[in-house]
């Protein structure tokens, strides 16, 4: 699979190339991290209203730091407002995922899906 996504027609097009794009365990802890204070910061934001506009700068800084320093691409998100939504919902599915143990699993049938070394990563 390139570093550029093929244009998708569905989310579910999306995902696979959303998840070669989190490889990485780093690059998943830290949206994982920022995903989780993110939703907190949305949570408390009707007694904290500034926690409503720190929900993404935190969320989306975590992802980024793991996209350049560990997972060494660019976040899916940039490539067009398409991809920003559903790399929003990827966000949230990859959390899910985490949560239930089941994103190792993924990660290894979208490597063998598209035949993707388990090294390059760092997996």
């Amino acid at each position: 699979m390139s570093n550029e996504p093929v244009e998708p027609s569905s989310f579910e097009e999306f995902w696979p190339y959303y998840v070669s794009q989190h490889r990485d365990p780093t690059c998943r802890a830290l949206h994982f991290v920022g995903t989780t204070a993110a939703m907190g910061l949305v949570a408390v934001s009707p007694v904290v209203p500034p926690a409503l506009v720190a929900a993404p700068l935190v969320g989306y800084g975590m992802s980024w730091i793991g996209h350049f320093v560990f997972e060494k691409n660019r976040p899916a998100s940039w490539h067009s407002p398409k991809h920003f939504w559903w790399s929003f919902r990827g966000d949230l599915r990859m959390w899910r995922f985490i949560v239930t143990r089941m994103m190792e699993v993924e990660v290894e049938r979208v490597e063998d899906l598209y035949g993707l070394q388990a090294d390059a990563a760092g997996n």
